[in-house]
């Protein structure tokens, strides 16, 4: 099989710029590494979210919230986004999804009546049990072939990147602040 990068070449055609891809002031594209990243995280996120959206009937945003509560137990949506890193929008919609399926419980803040907490139903739970071992089978099969060492290093080496990617992103706008 190709490297991930060289499926991403397109073919030479009139079609195609004139701009060298390998001329230093050109982006080229397939070697950013914003790009692989994105392409990389949604190529891996459609294949595990084939697992459980037609058995569960659950999208990738719906899950990434069962994860974190799997993960981490009740949270408020602002918590949600901020471990996911998805958008206000994406995290509000998933959560009522889940809600009206039962497979996540809202309970205000009687102390804030402004703030919810999001837990997952007994269902919910159910669910990401049998989703579990399923995504552990896919990054089982992604991570095949590398040593433990290598696999050690990526993680270090993806722990690293993050933190200087949350240093580029640069203070909270608000996005996942404030009340829930």
């Amino acid at each position: 099989m190709k490297p991930f990068a060289s499926r991403l070449e397109t073919p030479a055609g009139p079609e195609r710029s004139d701009a060298d891809p390998t001329d230093r002031d050109g982006l080229a594209l397939d070697r950013f590494l914003p790009y692989r990243l994105s392409v990389l995280a949604n190529t891996v996120s459609r294949a595990i979210a084939r697992l459980y959206a037609d058995r569960f009937g659950i999208t990738i945003p719906e899950w990434r919230v069962l994860a974190i509560l799997g993960d981490h137990g009740p949270a408020t949506s602002a918590e949600i986004r901020a471990r996911t890193a998805m958008d206000k929008v994406q995290v509000s919609r998933a959560i009522q999804r889940l809600t009206a399926s039962r497979l996540v419980s809202r309970r205000v803040d009687p102390a804030d009546r402004r703030r919810a907490s999001v837990a997952m139903t007994a269902r919910g739970a159910s669910v990401y049990r049998e989703i579990v071992p399923l995504a552990r089978s896919r990054e089982a099969f992604l991570l095949d072939g590398f040593s433990e060492d290598e696999r050690v290093q990526l993680d270090r080496l993806l722990d690293r990147l993050g933190a200087r990617a949350g240093a580029l992103a640069g203070p909270d706008d608000g996005e996942t602040g404030g009340v829930d």
